[in-house]
């Protein structure tokens, strides 16, 4: 009985939130019947009134959503496989360089490029990714910090890559920074390493050796494998430069006194312009000894050529200073970053060619303060310094032409060139001053259209001697642009602009980055005409397609 009064009390309990539904109708109050006919339906159902139209399956088949609709016939079936009937088939020959060849699929899409072939033998695992890529940037590194154009730079890290059988490569080089990503297919993770490039140097005997190694890994001729190419670099690495310092310092005085004698000076000047650049090569050397930027050693390697020319003006001798300090300018004028940044961006690398050109824009502004600080300070010493005694047509052609060989040749030795390589950039420069001085002084046309054709032939020859001797083209082309640089006009345009003269200054200075400008090109063009008529197949029609801009 009295369970039976408990569990009636516990009947007339509220329930709890918990226990009822929020949408529970309350106590006392009927839910609504709702009608059948409003009752919820699917909504792929018939509307009223629509009767659905009856299709008779075949007998052999069953009435199934995959079953294959009557009208279906497979003569009308399209052809599932997708053929190339119609698109350009590139092939591309052994026998063509591998900078051309590599070239020639970085261009190409992904899809298109040709399934690679390993060229180096490695055991029946495959090679080793992480090492193959790391020896890549390795390699890389020294390429792009030796002054060589992006470009060329990618072309030897995928030969690499895919010398060692891995396909889906993709380089990556900006100037301070190499990348490199492998995907084996489209469903694995791809793999992906950068290194940072934080020295560059100018040892020209190093980038032709890497020139060499990376031939030996593209070619079936040689077997290198990982550890002999790691060996390899290691030595390149720990090979010393082939001249000392004061062979260097040496060449850079040779350099600023055939300088001088290329713009009319004579022994004289010759002695006093060398003199002058011995002393800022000396004083940019202590420099860099003491951890200065590269910017004020530049502007510190600028000012005694100046003072040397502003010296010969107050002692009144009969001398030009104009010749003494131009031709000290000539050591300084940074030629092969300018001509780096001006192939980068004809190539499409705009990232890098804008840093580079940047930096070029440095130190052509060390230049000028190094130089502007001793010319102002000499005026205000009443030094007289003349800017209308430009430097005239003088007809010492056979002077000439030897200043301008003595020139490219001090010029090689200073890029560390090998002695093997550094009388053909000499001879090839001797050629560029000849054609400019036939054009210029002899004909008496534009020195910037004169500039451009000797820069062009330069570049020409370069490529041609760089495809016989399977190196680098830097090492014919960098020096024989010496006898090319605007020293004069950059020596007048900070004249001008010390004395006041702003307008003609930097009109002066706008020549000068003309005639620059002009180098770079003609450098570029001359590589290109060279390789239109060098084995190259397909290159052209993918350089076409890539630079239309869609």
């Amino acid at each position: 009985m009295v369970a039976e009064q408990h569990d009636a009390v516990e009947d007339r309990k509220p329930q709890s939130d918990e226990a009822r539904s929020a949408f529970a109708p309350p106590e006392g109050v009927e839910q609504p019947q709702v009608p059948e006919e409003e009752s919820p339906t699917s909504e792929f159902a018939l509307p009223a009134g629509l009767a659905a139209p009856v299709v008779e399956a075949p007998a052999d088949q069953s009435a199934s959503a995959f079953a294959t609709p009557s009208t279906y016939s497979a003569r009308d079936t399209p052809n599932a496989l997708i053929t190339t009937a119609g698109l350009p088939l590139v092939r591309l020959s052994k026998d063509a360089p591998w900078q051309d060849r590599m070239r020639t699929m970085l261009r190409m899409p992904v899809g298109d490029r040709p399934v690679a072939e390993p060229i180096q033998k490695h055991d029946d695992t495959g090679p080793a990714v992480p090492r193959v890529l790391d020896l890549t940037l390795r390699i890389g590194e020294l390429l792009l910090s030796g002054g060589e154009g992006a470009e060329d730079v990618e072309a030897a890290m995928f030969a690499i890559c895919r010398s060692y059988g891995l396909d889906r490569c993709e380089p990556t080089v900006t100037f301070t920074m190499l990348a490199i990503t492998h995907q084996p297919s489209l469903v694995d993770d791809p793999v992906t390493a950068n290194r940072t490039v934080r020295r560059r140097g100018t040892d020209y005997t190093r980038l032709a050796a890497v020139h060499r190694l990376v031939t030996d890994m593209t070619t079936e001729e040689h077997e290198v494998s990982l550890e002999e190419a790691y060996r390899r670099l290691a030595e390149i690495r720990r090979n010393r430069h082939p001249y000392p310092g004061w062979v260097l310092t040496t060449a850079c005085g040779l350099l600023a006194g055939a300088a001088s004698v290329l713009l009319g000076g004579g022994v004289a000047v010759f002695l006093v312009a060398a003199v002058g650049a011995v002393l800022g090569d000396r004083l940019a050397w202590l420099c860099a000894a003491r951890g200065l930027p590269e910017f004020y050693q530049f502007v510190v390697a600028a000012m005694p050529p100046a003072a040397m020319g502003v010296a010969l003006s107050l002692l009144s001798w009969n001398l030009s200073p104009s010749a003494v300090i131009t031709g000290g300018l000539f050591a300084l004028i940074p030629g092969r970053a300018l001509v780096a940044a001006v192939q980068d961006g004809l190539t499409g690398f705009y990232v890098t060619a804008s840093a580079r050109l940047l930096e070029v824009g440095y130190f052509f502004v060390a230049i000028v303060v190094g130089v502007l600080s001793v010319l102002y300070g000499g005026l205000q010493i009443h030094a007289e310094l003349n800017p209308e005694g430009t430097f005239k047509p003088i007809d010492r052609p056979v002077v000439q032409i030897l200043a301008s060989f003595v020139l490219c040749l001090t010029f090689a030795v200073l890029l560390q060139q090998d002695r093997s390589t550094v009388l053909i950039a000499a001879a090839n420069g001797a050629v560029a001053w000849v054609i400019y001085a036939a054009i210029a002084v002899t004909a008496g046309g534009s020195p910037i259209m004169a500039t451009a054709v000797a820069a062009g032939v330069v570049g020409l020859f370069g490529q041609l001697l760089s495809r016989y001797w399977n190196t680098s083209a830097l090492l014919y082309v960098t020096a024989a642009i010496g006898p090319l640089l605007p020293g004069s006009a950059t020596y007048f345009g900070v004249l001008l602009i010390a004395q006041n003269h702003l307008d003609r200054g930097f009109a002066s200075l706008a020549k000068a980055s003309a005639l620059a400008l002009a180098i770079a090109i003609g450098v570029n063009l001359g590589n290109e005409i060279a390789r239109m008529f060098l084995r190259a197949p397909g290159a052209g029609r993918a350089a076409a397609k890539r630079t239309r801009g869609f």
